[in-house]
């Protein structure tokens, strides 16, 4: 029974795990400064927060949240790369592949 349970909780560790690599992942892709380093923080304060978590039905309940939040950080990113705007002065340019010539 115990073999059961500790598959159990190994196999939930990994979810929790490959959702929190995949909320870094697209957090990453906000074209905004602001809003990416927005939902990189509040991402790994909540996994901070409730890493220590031991009830189970809790664990699922957060494991729904951050799944709806992944799909709501998809669907922003896209939204966002419909209207993006220009860089802000601290975020540095990418290197330009053609050189400038004089």
């Amino acid at each position: 029974m115990s073999s059961v349970l500790e598959y159990s909780r190994m196999e939930t560790r990994r979810m929790v795990l490959g959702l929190y690599k995949q909320l870094l992942r697209e957090s990453a892709k906000f074209p905004a400064y602001n809003y990416r380093l927005y939902a990189l923080r509040r991402t790994k304060d909540a996994f901070k927060d409730n890493k220590t978590e031991t009830n189970p039905e809790k664990i699922q309940e957060l494991i729904g949240k951050a799944q709806k939040n992944l799909e709501i950080i998809k669907r922003q990113v896209t939204i966002e790369r419909l209207y993006t705007d220009t860089k802000l002065v601290i975020e540095k340019p990418k290197p330009s592949s053609h050189g400038s010539q004089s």
